[in-house]
């Protein structure tokens, strides 16, 4: 294009003239990828070093009758899905885990909720409530269940002795898994109780403002804006709590001297999968149980978030 006095004389391009630059926004995005995956290299090098390949490994040996001294290992196909599917002691310890997961949660749950009230409307000594609350949750899993084999000692323990009972907590298979359940409260409330805290601080006051205002008391508010406000992090609560619960093995296991517990009331199922890898040496059998109790799990996962996301979706 050249200027020739005031008018403008349009020329065609030659085939030398340079082509047009690209957008800076697309240059920039495709810098930022590039980079981006230099970041995300490490984590992906190392889930697929400890989650997929042991996922990929554990399928192939489920289809095996593989032992934990590494001989050969022959191909029995379905034969280890077969032998779990009418295995009445791997039904049995999934049953100790579906009933401490539907005891601990909704305790959990409700627990967490009211100590995070509790800790968010005291005026005095804030700090050091939530202090006391959240600690537990910081110790291994073995010094919490220790201390609690202590506690729960007929002979020497506090519980008995504060309540004025003489209950078998340990021995009988009617309060083994109780046992195990407060236990985990008092270690793991911890955590929800920091998430409901966190959701509690970040409810615009104006709102309770306006409700008082209108002449709402404490229940209607509570009622009205809290739980409302918080149903998303109670959702994130259950999900969590559900899924680390089917899970439980630590616990149980220390409170019971690593033993199943008075006539295998508190094995449960990782317990049950870990005795027939090290225990029983058989891998293969091992493997497929815990990929069944995979399935498992996710499907409660799925379960879950499909709920949420109907619900959400009724809400608008």
């Amino acid at each position: 294009m050249t200027a020739t006095g005031a008018r403008t004389v349009l020329r065609p391009a030659r085939t030398g003239d340079a082509a047009p630059a690209a957008p800076a926004t697309s240059v920039r995005r495709g810098q930022g990828l590039q980079h981006g995956g230099w970041f995300v290299a490490p984590f992906l090098a190392l889930f697929a070093l400890f989650v997929v390949w042991p996922l990929l490994r554990g399928l192939y040996l489920s289809f095996t009758d593989a032992n934990v001294s590494g001989d050969h290992a022959s191909f029995v196909g379905l034969d280890n899905y077969r032998e779990a599917l009418d295995d009445p002691l791997m039904w049995e310890a999934l049953g100790h885990s579906a009933y401490f997961t539907l005891l601990v949660v909704p305790c959990i749950t409700v627990l967490a909720f009211l100590l995070a009230m509790l800790a968010h409307h005291i005026e005095r000594g804030k700090w050091l409530w939530r202090l006391c609350f959240f600690t537990p949750f910081l110790l291994p899993s073995t010094v919490a269940a220790n201390l609690w084999q202590w506690l729960f000692n007929p002979g020497t323990g506090m519980v008995n002795h504060v309540l004025g009972l003489e209950t078998p907590w340990l021995t009988d298979k009617s309060y083994a898994m109780l046992a195990v359940v407060v236990t985990t409260l008092w270690w793991t409330v911890g955590f929800s109780f920091l998430l409901y805290l966190a959701a509690l601080q970040n409810i615009p006051a104006h709102l309770y403002e306006a409700a008082a205002l209108d002449g709402a008391n404490a229940w209607h508010r509570a009622v009205r804006i809290t739980l409302p406000m918080l149903r998303a992090i109670t959702g994130l609560v259950v999900t969590l709590q559900i899924l680390a619960s089917l899970q439980v093995f630590d616990q149980a296991v220390v409170l019971q001297d690593f033993g199943p517990g008075p006539e295998g009331s508190t094995r449960t199922f990782v317990q049950y999968t870990l005795e027939q890898g090290f225990t029983s040496y058989r891998v293969g059998y091992a493997s497929a149980i815990s990929l069944i109790f995979f399935v498992l799990i996710a499907a409660v996962a799925l379960v879950r978030m499909w709920l949420l996301r109907t619900r959400e979706e009724d809400g608008r």
